[in-house]
């Protein structure tokens, strides 16, 4: 009898063994075990490049400055930058006399600690042009034409920040695109040319018409044989 418990517990044990092992294997078989990785250095941004696309195109490469200069986080945020995307552009001063200033991308891009914001042959290292201004601008909506000189303006010592992107989007188009928006009335409130041509700082919006205003006679002379065609498209 005392023989029949031991054989009777030994098989019991035996089987309990033989489960646990069954079992298992069946987890080795259903999920292998995670192996602990390596350690290895993980940068949240890796390679994206950050698009700025108003009031001009611009961009910025996460990877070129965390990977490649081994920035961390904090290098820029958040004294420099609020860690949420569009925060600069909401602030109201995120242009070129600001970082001139030092503050945002020029706390590093002043010329010494990496290339400057100001010289004409960096503006393409993010804004993937040279930055040009056009020489003249040409408004077709809401009426055909009045020029404005680029030139001239820059002459008197206007530079961008001037009339962008406060009076102006820094983009060719942008005010005809509300031609309900840009119009004489609007300048008669101190908005788009209206801010200086009220009478005191230059000669009033509403005086000197054909100063600005070539008419589609104008646009026509002005574009030569393709002048009256390109008309007709707007």
């Amino acid at each position: 009898m005392k023989m029949a418990l031991k054989l009777a517990a030994v098989l019991g044990v035996a089987i309990v063994a033989g489960g646990f092992v069954l079992d298992r294997a069946a987890q080795a078989t259903a999920e292998p075990e995670k192996q602990p990785a390596e350690d290895k250095v993980l940068h949240a941004y890796g390679d994206t490049l950050i698009l700025k696309k108003e009031p001009v195109g611009g961009m910025f490469s996460h990877k070129s400055h965390v990977i490649e200069y081994e920035f961390s986080c904090d290098t820029c945020h958040p004294d420099l930058f609020e860690r949420k995307r569009g925060a600069a552009k909401a602030s109201g001063d995120y242009n070129h006399p600001s970082m001139e200033e030092g503050m945002y991308c020029g706390a590093c891009h002043d010329g010494d600690t990496a290339f400057d914001t100001v010289e004409e042959g960096n503006c393409i290292s993010c804004h993937g042009s040279d930055m040009v201004e056009p020489e003249t601008i040409v408004f077709v909506k809401p009426v055909k034409a009045v020029i404005f000189n680029h030139t001239e303006h820059t002459e008197m010592g206007f530079d961008c920040a001037s009339c962008h992107d406060e009076l102006f989007e820094m983009r060719v188009g942008a005010a005809e695109e509300k031609p309900e928006e840009f119009t004489m009335a609007a300048l008669y409130d101190g908005k788009y040319c209206g801010a200086c041509h009220n009478g005191d700082d230059a000669f009033a919006s509403d005086t000197l018409c054909t100063t600005c205003h070539i008419g589609v006679q104008g646009f026509e002379r002005m574009h030569g044989g393709e002048g009256k065609a390109a008309a007709e498209e707007h």
